[in-house]
């Protein structure tokens, strides 16, 4: 029994190492072709000065993105109003841009 779990452990952690790997080598090439990793916030802004949202956008780690309309403490605690994915990261960066400046070009009785 012993000698299984010893076996199960020395599969895992060669894996992991393998995973280990993988994850670097991506990390490379993403950034030798400028693309950002998985989750990483390219795009952060409250959607108006009174607006209880904000407006964010993550990458995906295969050169695309999503834009996020979100309520709350983004990147914490929060809870996801509205989601767009788009091709690039930058289509969804120019969308929230165009989002928030909507937002904050709009007269205050519009809000």
């Amino acid at each position: 029994m012993a000698a299984k779990l010893v076996m199960k452990t020395m599969k895992t952690n060669s894996e992991l190492e393998k995973v280990r790997k993988l994850e670097k080598k991506c990390e490379q090439m993403r950034k030798r072709i400028g693309v950002a990793a998985r989750g990483e916030v390219l795009y952060h802004a409250p959607q108006s000065m009174w607006s209880e949202n904000d407006v964010a956008v993550e990458a995906d780690g295969e050169g695309g993105a999503k834009l996020l309309i979100v309520c709350g403490n983004y990147p914490s605690d929060y809870s996801v109003k509205t989601e767009r994915r788009f091709s690039t990261e930058d289509d969804a960066c120019n969308a929230a841009d165009q989002i928030v400046e909507r937002a904050t070009s709009a007269p205050a009785a519009d809000r």
